[in-house]
């Protein structure tokens, strides 16, 4: 799916010193292939100096990994960017790796804010997996400290229960300061029950999947009326948790939303000459990347923006399970956090809404910086 058909070098053929010697020195991901079980898999920097390493001959005594007496070939891919690579040796790790492939590629797991819908009284938690009950997953975030953070933003809006309990309500349940403080409806006290509950649960729910804009246009709007009525102390009041619902939403972190909604494209650079490479997000799922072709392509008349709405709408979304749909997201965070993230990200809320005028713009700007424009 991400990994190309890649180049391969016969040992057993070749003599070894002419190939080492006209291999690339750009970056690759690899597979040694010995004469029997799985291969070695590696990413480097600089292909041609890893593999002399790898494969040097065993008159040089060290104790560095020699593969030199058992490999019987060799695979690689080149890639252009830090996000090509990593997602190719995610794929050759899960196909050739299946037992450990995660502790191989040290792939952590972000934290979500989940508001878990399966619960008669439903609550939030932070969480590093995603699960199969019916739950909304809002993220992922950097670290769990922002997520919690986000979290205590969004419950301190409603009037959520914050306990963890499977709650057994009943009028001599002790409740808790939050129920005291009219922080929580006090479910647990019998004060309202399982429609009035799940009405609340259904605005937190509303409020992270449209990332608060459709809670902020109502009370914008009431602001407004209780304005034109007159009513200024109601409007201040409007006017205040409009600040509110906005200063919450700047403690999510940039990539964070439901991951149901999360769509998104990021543009890199590509290993093939005068292209830059597409990677689509539907849903949190990877989709197969996409080579754009930047350089002449014969019909000048054709423009950029023309030609990526044709590729946008030929795309054939693909789904994936949830656990590989978690290791995606992953993927993805890793790559958007990163002090070394290459490329640039075009998140949307579906393909009706991409923003081909921002995509046109990414790409010129990623095709100029690898001199290709």
């Amino acid at each position: 799916m991400f990994a190309g058909l890649p180049e391969v070098i016969d040992l057993t053929a070749a003599d070894l010193e002419t190939v080492l010697a006209n291999l690339p020195k750009g970056p690759a991901v690899f597979a040694i292939w010995p004469s029997e079980g799985a291969p070695y898999l590696g990413k480097t920097s600089m292909l041609a100096r890893r593999l002399k390493r790898l494969l040097r001959s065993a008159a040089q005594p060290s104790r560095m990994l020699n593969l030199h007496g058992v490999a019987t070939r060799v695979e690689y891919w080149p890639f252009a960017s830090r996000l090509e690579g990593n997602v190719t040796l995610y794929e050759l790790a899960r196909r050739h790796q299946p037992a450990d492939y995660l502790s191989f590629l040290k792939l952590r797991m972000p934290p979500y804010v989940k508001l878990i819908l399966s619960n008669a009284f439903p609550r939030t938690q932070v969480t590093a997996r995603i699960g199969r009950e019916p739950s909304l997953y809002y993220g992922p975030f950097q670290s769990k400290a922002a997520a919690e953070e986000f979290e205590h933003g969004v419950l301190d809006l409603f009037q959520l229960r914050r306990c963890q309990e499977d709650l057994e309500p009943r009028p001599g349940h002790p409740g808790c300061i939050y129920g005291e403080m009219s922080m929580c409806l006090r479910p647990c006290q019998e004060l309202v029950g399982v429609t009035e509950y799940a009405s609340e649960a259904a605005r937190v729910a509303s409020f992270l999947s449209t990332n608060g804009a459709h809670l902020i246009h109502t009370t914008e709007a009431a602001r407004d009326r209780l304005s034109a009525e007159m009513d200024f102390e109601a409007a201040a009041r409007q006017h205040k948790r409009v600040e509110r619902l906005e200063q919450v939403l700047k403690l999510r972190d940039a990539l964070a939303f439901d991951i149901e909604r999360l769509n998104g494209v990021a543009v890199t650079e590509s290993a093939t000459p005068a292209n830059v490479k597409l990677w689509f997000v539907i849903g949190g799922c990877w989709q197969t990347p996409q080579d754009f072709q930047v350089g002449a392509t014969g019909d000048k008349s054709v423009s950029i923006d023309h030609r990526l709405r044709e590729l946008a709408g030929s795309l054939q979304v693909s789904r994936v399970t949830g656990r590989e749909r978690q290791e995606h997201l992953a993927l993805l965070a890793r790559w958007f956090y990163s002090s070394w993230r290459d490329g640039e990200w075009i998140p949307f809320d579906n393909m009706e809404k991409l923003s081909y005028r921002k995509l046109t713009g990414a790409v010129s700007r990623v095709a100029s910086a690898a001199n290709i424009l």
